[in-house]
């Protein structure tokens, strides 16, 4: 059974930082692309940032030198370093595993992240 835990979320003041984790079991973890979602209320659900088992990595636009995202394929764990972070950031977020090759996917329950001005 396939699960994916993140942790790291919480209430934080404009340009702070978060660091979110999460961690995998019942993959095998190296042969995912692992990621990271958002959504805010009454929005979809937005790519954030993603990391390929090669470690080549894509953020969207908005978090671009603020948000770093990493990996420790040895303990099934892909993090989301958080810095600089404003309002709009505020919303929950979801960690992704996609299979390279079969593109299944799995998700995680989310967690909240709330920026406060």
């Amino acid at each position: 059974q396939v699960q994916l835990v993140e942790s790291g979320g919480g209430l934080v003041q404009f340009g702070g930082s978060l660091r979110l984790s999460c961690v995998a079991s019942g993959i095998i973890f190296s042969i995912y692309d692992m990621g990271w979602y958002r959504q805010a209320p009454g929005k979809e659900r937005d790519l954030v940032a993603v990391m390929g088992g090669g470690e080549t990595t894509n953020y969207a636009d908005s978090v671009k030198g603020r948000f770093t995202i990493s990996r420790d394929n040895a303990k099934n764990t892909v993090f989301l370093q958080m810095d600089s972070l404003k309002p709009e950031d505020t919303a929950v977020y979801y960690c992704n595993a996609r299979h390279y090759y079969s593109r299944e996917a799995h998700w995680g329950q989310g967690t909240q992240v709330t920026v406060s001005s």
